[in-house]
């Protein structure tokens, strides 16, 4: 094979990398009474946003109050609340304040290559799928 050939298949390669995960950030908005998140993927979170069904944002984003033993944060009940996309964003205001002094989690999943139809439909279990946890504290 001549070496034009090879040049082109290795730029070929160079060329074709796998585009970066998003890069989730979180802050509190609103007199901290709301966590608003950046960096998620726009496909999703679009998609998500057209479902009529309000608890749907917590299989994308569930938030959760910190246990003092944070041994125990698998087991603790998901934070109610309202989800709202606003500029790009999404934006989560709880039901009840959030309470100075305290910490609480979001928990991302991050769906690599999956469907994610299949985790909010039921057929999958969340549990399996890789997630960070992004922890803010109420001053």
């Amino acid at each position: 094979m001549k070496k034009s050939a090879w040049l082109l298949i290795l730029l070929c390669f160079a060329c074709n990398q796998k585009p970066k995960a998003p890069s989730v950030q979180i802050s509190l908005i609103n007199n901290k009474q709301s966590v608003k998140f950046t960096g998620l993927d726009n496909a999703i979170v679009n998609e998500i946003n057209r479902d009529s069904v309000r608890e749907v944002w917590q299989t994308l984003l569930p938030v959760y109050k910190m246990p003092a033993d944070s041994d125990l944060k698998n087991y603790q009940p998901v934070q109610p609340g309202a989800y709202m996309v606003k500029d790009s964003a999404v934006v989560f205001t709880p039901d009840t304040p959030f309470v100075k002094g305290h910490a609480y989690f979001m928990r991302y999943y991050r769906f690599k290559g999956e469907n994610m139809w299949d985790y909010i439909q039921g057929r999958k279990r969340l549990g399996n799928v890789e997630h960070i946890d992004l922890v803010v504290k109420v001053d």
